[in-house]
């Protein structure tokens, strides 16, 4: 699996693209190494861009991720704001992100590129009034 995390042009979210194959591991080191960046550059929404990159984990690996690897990964921003951006062909990781969203994360997944950016910066819009009052 290879990785980048860089921040968007604008500042408004980190963009994470992976290509290859997704495993718990691998999930888990890319969250770690994410969310770290986020925290440096004070920036909170996450563009997960999973397009070339398939969830090879099964139902059974991808709950262990959800419930045990997730709130093990700290630091991590209890409101941050997460898109995963998948091929429109792929289903393998709708089940991570339904399980994901009942565990109370904001991540949402999308198959239009567009249109997760416009949900990334609502929620930084969102969050950047928050943290003003």
């Amino acid at each position: 699996m290879e990785y980048t995390i860089t921040p968007s042009d604008d500042g408004d979210y980190i963009v994470i693209s992976a290509v290859g194959d997704m495993t718990r591991e691998s999930a888990a080191e890319i969250s770690v190494a994410a969310f770290k960046l986020g925290e440096h550059l004070g920036i909170r929404c996450y563009l997960n861009d999973v397009t070339r990159c398939r969830n090879v984990e099964s139902v059974t690996e991808n709950t262990r991720f959800t419930l045990k690897d997730i709130p093990e990964t700290e630091p991590r921003d209890p409101d941050a704001v997460a898109a995963v951006l998948v091929d429109p062909a792929d289903r393998s990781h709708d089940f991570y992100v339904a399980l994901a969203k009942i565990r109370g994360i904001d991540i949402t997944l999308f198959r239009d590129r567009d249109k997760a950016i416009r949900h990334l910066k609502a929620g930084a819009a969102r969050l950047n009034a928050n943290d003003k009052r």
